[in-house]
């Protein structure tokens, strides 16, 4: 229970609004079919995390700071902005989640639920003085409200549960078309996050190790376990999102639903209750909450370890979230209700540039016998680390490639 907490932290990053909208158009257009995709992208998540948290126990250092002292000034500047970037990328999928999510349960336009959002600086100041465990233990209920929300959802859209398994299967013919390809990747996209890499190596220095061999070997062996448990209830709720539109949506005809709005209004008349729909609306206020507590903590860690640069937790959420309204207003006053599906993509792609930037020095860094003695990386580890960051990093150039082309 001492190593439990921080890949709670981590898991929150795999269940936000962008995921959302990946899942919902997957299972909207193709039911369960792409579900292993979930399942894949989840797994790769993992054990990508794994290094991550491996790096921060081993050597007492997060991932930002070892790039700070091993790379070049101009290098490691570069590497900060690029982590700022995604931040904010990742923080505007958050506000547009929050806004819609206020817009659904209080009839109140876009534009006044995104300028609702700027107020959780607020609660992040309330929290001035809290300890690290109360804000797992704050993520833990967050988590629990989307959770329990989903559990609900299902047994009120009764899936087909043979189709289901039959989803979990990994199926070359399910992605052969380009649609289904891109949005496969699209999910992929969406489910790996570069700031999660740097915050995981370093949150779980919160955790007290003896600097001996035998108890970093304990301290990453329990802390493997907590990455993957945590990670585990990201990806049910990622695959309970995809399976509650492929019930309610697929499998009664409604094929494009490609919008978290249009999925809401569907909700009431196809399950019978309007329950189901404002159950659907906390939820997704919850996710896009979770979130953002995850998403200041990051900001604070990429900040001291690239620029030595500490400043008060309420004044870094007050400038990462200023920087996200920006886009997400500017969007809503010029496409109205169709900027979140439009600026939500566009998130997950701006989010799928700064992967490479954040896998290629980990991967290296947890190779590298020098840094990590006994802890470094054995060879299947390495060959599966590489493996995975060349088809990410072809997947996501792939996504960037056919999204300029559609928005062309």
């Amino acid at each position: 229970m001492q190593f439990a907490g921080p890949g709670l932290l981590i898991s929150i990053g795999y269940m936000d609004p962008g995921n959302w909208a990946t899942d919902i158009e997957a299972g909207s257009r193709y039911g369960y079919s792409l579900l292993f995709i979930v399942v894949l992208s989840s797994l790769a998540a993992i054990a990508l995390q794994c290094l991550s948290m491996r790096l921060g126990i081993a050597t007492g250092q997060d991932l930002a700071q070892l790039s700070r002292s091993r790379y070049s000034p101009a290098v490691a500047r570069v590497q900060w902005l690029l982590a700022e970037v995604s931040i904010i990328a990742c923080d505007l999928a958050e506000v547009l989640g929050g806004a819609l999510a206020f817009h659904l349960l209080f009839k109140c336009s876009l534009t006044t639920g995104v300028i609702l959002t700027a107020f959780d600086t607020l609660i992040v100041l309330g929290l001035k003085g809290k300890n690290f465990r109360d804000l797992e233990a704050i993520i833990l209920g967050l988590i629990a409200t989307i959770g329990i929300g989903y559990i609900v959802q299902l047994v009120l859209v009764h899936p087909h549960w043979p189709s289901v398994m039959a989803g979990l299967v990994p199926s070359w013919h399910a992605v052969s078309a380009r649609e289904p390809l891109y949005l496969s990747i699209g999910i992929l996209g969406a489910t790996v996050m570069p700031h999660n890499l740097y915050l995981h190596s370093s949150i779980v220095q919160t955790r007290a190790v003896k600097r001996d061999s035998r108890s970093i070997a304990s301290a990453i062996r329990l802390s493997r376990l907590d990455t993957i448990v945590s990670l585990v209830i990201a990806l049910l709720i990622n695959a309970a999102i995809l399976i509650l539109a492929a019930a309610a949506f697929n499998a009664t005809g409604h094929n494009q639903v490609t919008e978290i709005e249009d999925a809401y209004r569907l909700l009431a008349p196809i399950v019978g209750t309007g329950f189901a729909a404002v159950l659907f609306a906390i939820t997704l206020l919850a996710s896009g909450q979770s979130s953002t507590f995850t998403g200041t903590v990051a900001g604070q860690v990429i900040m001291e370890g690239f620029l030595k640069l500490k400043i008060p937790c309420w004044q870094r959420r007050f400038i990462t979230r200023a920087l996200a309204l920006i886009p997400a207003l500017i969007g809503v006053q010029t496409l109205g209700n169709g900027a979140v599906g439009t600026l939500l993509v566009a998130s997950q792609v701006v989010l799928s540039l700064q992967l490479p930037f954040a896998l290629y020095p980990l991967i290296r860094m947890t190779n590298d016998r020098a840094l990590m003695g006994e802890f470094a990386n054995r060879l299947p580890t390495r060959l599966i680390a590489w493996a995975l960051f060349v088809v990410i990093t072809a997947a996501n150039l792939w996504l960037v490639v056919q999204t300029v082309g559609w928005l062309g």
